[in-house]
């Protein structure tokens, strides 16, 4: 059971951050084409965007190993 839980939790948190890092890298995009000259802030934005849901992840990959091993 235990098992069960961790591959629906990751595979639920793998595709909420993928859904979610890829509206933001498109709506950057978007905001770049439209404003070239802020480029270089939208990008260290959307890095910094990009970290924090990619550390999201991680947590739930962190969660599910404690599911499995436990």
């Amino acid at each position: 059971m235990e098992l069960l839980g961790a591959a629906v939790g990751i595979g639920l948190a793998a595709l909420g951050t993928g859904i979610g890092m890829g509206f933001m890298v498109g709506k950057t995009v978007e905001a770049m084409a439209r404003q070239p000259e802020i480029s270089g802030e939208l990008r260290t934005t959307m890095l910094i965007g990009v970290a924090f849901v990619e550390a999201l992840a991680l947590y739930a990959l962190v969660v599910s190993f404690l599911l499995i091993f436990k």
